[in-house]
């Protein structure tokens, strides 16, 4: 693990992993530096974890080997300067920032700088995010395992090729909406069919839940748990045949296209 770690920026993403990190004991909390423009609320998450607050961005990155940049797309040029002088040859700049690329992160932050890519995503806030990790050429293998262990102490990492990145984003970065979308629908079906909503959403959450837990547990195809539950001519098969003829398929791939193209042209 990294022997320090910085987060730029307390943000609810900022807030996840420092938090996934402290519950974790991957790196002890005192070894992890924060720094936010308002410093009450990098105060406020140093008062609940036990991290270190600082008092400036070029302080953080003298201080920390891994420095995780938690800032908006758009001033990632501005804050990746105010950090620049405080780079040493062993510090390694983590981006959680979507659409900059390596390329342009490079640019921004020095040719020879070891860079990061993560796209995570918002279940992080409840331990079960999940991140890819993209380094440039400069990064160790051994850094990267390092960031690999970072992101996966709120929830599950892996590395993969900066080309995969819109698929990434189409997916796992914008799928919380979808997948929210898909338990909205189910509890409104059965609310229509006389269930109270609250109760409602608890069942449709679990048993998303619960069938994305067979999923990771299995390692079986969801096609062969999906025919698993289907009895021949059962509820089941009847109800996939309905989403079948509502373009159901069809529509989740196009809305992961969709996500993934506007990533590219940002």
């Amino acid at each position: 693990m990294f022997k320090s770690i910085g987060v730029c920026g307390t943000g609810n993403m900022g807030q996840a992993i420092v938090k996934g990190l402290v519950a974790s004991k991957a790196i002890a909390a005192d070894h992890i530096y924060l720094y936010n423009i308002h410093r009450e609320k990098a105060a406020a998450l140093a008062e609940e974890t036990g991290a270190v607050v600082v008092d400036s961005p070029l302080e953080l990155a003298k201080r920390s080997q891994a420095l995780i940049m938690g800032v908006k797309p758009n001033m990632m040029e501005k804050a990746l300067a105010s950090v620049r002088d405080g780079l040493s040859s062993d510090s390694v700049v983590i981006s959680i920032a979507a659409g900059v690329s390596l390329e342009s992160l490079a640019g921004y932050a020095g040719e020879a700088t070891k860079i990061i890519r993560v796209m995570p995503n918002t279940p992080a806030m409840v331990g079960q995010g999940m991140a890819s990790i993209s380094p440039n050429g400069m990064v160790t293998a051994e850094e990267t395992a390092d960031a690999v262990a970072v992101f996966s102490s709120f929830g599950k990492a892996e590395v993969v090729d900066e080309k995969m990145i819109d698929a990434v984003c189409g997916l796992s970065g914008s799928g919380p909406a979808y997948v929210y979308l898909f338990i909205e629908a189910l509890a409104d079906g059965a609310v229509l069919e006389g269930m109270p909503r609250q109760m409602a959403y608890t069942f449709a959450a679990q048993t998303v839940l619960g069938a994305a837990k067979m999923v990771l547990k299995t390692g079986a195809h969801p096609g062969a748990l999906k025919d698993a539950v289907c009895s021949p001519g059962g509820t089941t098969i009847e109800a996939v045949r309905t989403l079948e003829e509502g373009g159901f398929r069809a529509a989740a791939m196009n809305a992961v296209r969709a996500s993934a193209e506007k990533n590219r042209n940002l």
